[in-house]
């Protein structure tokens, strides 16, 4: 291909030419860059490729693009994964330019792909060592297991814009699973302790009358809805956006989620929620929210919650957690009022307080004391650690019911 230059032609092997060693790792890029492909698409990738001119980069473009785009949302990233692949030959420096922070004076900064960085990063060759470097030109590195659980214990608040980004990555890549749990309705099974009498009747007419197989039956599973009450004034703004992100890995993992975020009003983004880039669902969430850090209304905002939202999302044993700081020091018995009809809603409410990150903390603010009777589990949110033990207690059948306080 006399016009394309990859950018990372990878090792040469005897079998497969130069042009299929590159597309093959393109679509690889493609898929560490969050597209659903498999090594099919590599295959068909090539056949494509054999019904266009090879010499002219719009038509590559397009036909490689009609076989793995699957909605408009995706051109963006496969635009700039062709061209920093097959077209840019400085595509080193711009690798480098998307993973280190830039600061434009004047117009806004162009939009970045953060997964498209990370899959670059991932899969850069392995260049000759340098006598010297300076510190511009070094690449962000993977953290070691001990550099992820020291950032594991790090206070949001306390993180530099480096390591929030390092954070970002970590919950980025993970995937998480909630507990299934089960429900009186029965399904077919292969095998199982409910004889279902007539699928093995209708079998046997089947097999001109010879009853020679049992059907059953089994009670189903269905993962119990989640519904997430965010407090985003401004003393949670920092653990918020972290609780966001792993909001987002629960998202991806087709979960049932609802989101909904309070300061002095309640706002729905369930649906903002779903862009697969958690970077660009976050700064679409931050444009649409007009209070982000700004104040906060706890009882006003559980009222609206209350009463246009708590029947339709908190049906089929649902889990609410509440992450907020509960420093509320307006219509306090408006709150403990919503609290308790939001408790008659709710199989379960879990309080996620990063005011737990302090040894000695004690109830004493009105607003804590308001919503303590109503929860039933009260657990830390202010590091990777207490998000990474919620998600333990989610993925447990059952848990979670007795009231667990680490202020006893």
């Amino acid at each position: 291909m006399a016009t394309l230059h990859p950018a990372r032609a990878g090792k040469p092997g005897p079998a497969l030419p130069v042009l299929a060693r590159n597309v093959a790792h393109f679509m690889r890029l493609l898929h560490d860059g969050g597209f659903a492909l498999s090594p099919a698409h590599s295959v068909d990738a090539l056949d494509a490729l054999q019904y266009v001119d090879i010499g002219r980069r719009g038509d590559v473009r397009a036909a490689l693009a009609a076989l793995v785009l699957s909605g408009p949302d995706q051109r963006p990233l496969f635009d700039a994964a062709f061209d920093l692949f097959w077209r840019d030959p400085d595509w080193e420096g711009k690798l480098r330019a998307m993973l280190l922070p830039r600061v434009d004076a004047g117009a806004p900064p162009p939009r970045r792909s953060n997964r498209l960085a990370d899959a670059l990063a991932a899969r850069q060759p392995d260049l000759p060592a340098r006598p010297q470097q300076t510190e511009a030109e070094r690449m962000a590195v993977p953290l070691t297991f001990s550099d992820q659980e020291r950032l594991a214990q790090r206070d949001f608040e306390t993180l530099t814009a480096q390591e929030w980004r390092a954070l970002q990555h970590l919950v980025r890549k993970r995937r998480a699973h909630l507990a299934m749990e089960r429900t009186r309705r029965l399904r077919p099974s292969s095998n199982g302790t409910h004889a279902d009498l007539r699928a093995s009747a209708r079998l046997a007419v089947r097999q001109h009358g010879e009853w020679l197989r049992w059907k059953y039956r089994r009670h189903a599973e269905r993962k119990p809805p989640v519904v997430l009450l965010l407090d985003i004034s401004g003393s949670m703004s920092q653990y918020s956006r972290a609780v966001l992100y792993f909001c987002h890995a629960l998202t991806l993992s087709r979960e049932r989620l609802s989101v909904f975020l309070f300061g002095t009003r309640l706002t729905n983004i369930t649906r903002a929620l779903r862009e697969r880039d958690p970077d660009e669902a976050v700064a679409v969430i931050t444009g649409q929210v007009r209070d982000w850090a700004g104040g906060t209304r706890i009882g006003e905002a559980l009222a609206s919650f209350n009463r246009q939202w708590a029947r339709r999302t908190l049906s089929g044993r649902a889990t609410v957690l509440l992450v907020t700081d509960g420093l509320d020091h307006e219509h306090i018995d408006l709150l403990g009022q919503e609290m308790a009809r939001l408790r008659r809603f709710a199989h379960r409410i879990i309080w996620l307080n990063p005011l737990l990150r302090y040894p000695g903390f004690t109830p004493q603010a009105r607003g804590v004391q308001a919503i303590l009777p109503h929860v039933d589990a009260l657990r830390p949110a202010h590091n990777l650690d207490s998000l990474l033990a919620l998600q333990t207690l989610l993925s447990e059948p059952g848990a979670g019911t007795a009231f667990v306080s680490p202020m006893k």
